[in-house]
């Protein structure tokens, strides 16, 4: 068993609790989803990629790939590579001609990244099992809510998402 799964984008929505936009990743089975709670800004930038809009001006991750594009670096991959005090973490797998390096990156840059480059999106095992575990003695709010959202974004499916509001 590999101890990283490919995982689409498979769409945004906004947390009812918080009013924070959560991204939600599914694996190419759509068996295992992986929600990340990301800022405004961020969700606005993946929501046009997503929804192929075409804006006048690049907005940051555009330019960040047209940097990459002219300094002949490709993108291989991402990944979503530890969470921690519910903190996700992120680097972005890039390539040049000479050499091959590993960049630190938050989730929802890498992610935004990808979608732009049409790189893979993969997430540690590890990383799914720590957004899983919920403590069986006396579970807090928290708990309780994140396992419940856990249980309603494994069962959605992309009809399920309305169009992202930016």
């Amino acid at each position: 068993m590999s101890d990283k799964i490919e995982m689409k984008v498979t769409g945004l929505t906004i947390d009812p609790f918080t009013n924070m936009p959560i991204i939600i990743l599914k694996d190419l089975q759509e068996k295992i989803a992986l929600p990340i709670w990301i800022g405004l800004i961020e969700a606005s930038s993946i929501a046009t990629e997503l929804e192929n809009i075409d804006l006048s001006r690049p907005m940051t991750h555009d330019l960040l790939k047209t940097l990459l594009e002219h300094m002949n670096v490709t993108v291989e991959k991402v990944e979503i590579v530890d969470l921690k005090d519910n903190t996700f973490y992120a680097s972005l797998y890039l390539t040049t001609s000479e050499k091959k390096f590993v960049i630190d990156s938050r989730p929802s840059d890498a992610i935004a990244v990808a979608l732009r480059t049409k790189a893979k999106i993969y997430v540690a095992r590890s990383v799914i099992d720590k957004s899983r575990k919920i403590e069986s003695v006396s579970p807090s709010q928290e708990q309780m809510r994140s396992a419940k959202w856990a249980e309603i974004l494994e069962n959605l499916t992309p009809a399920d998402f309305g169009k992202y509001k930016m």
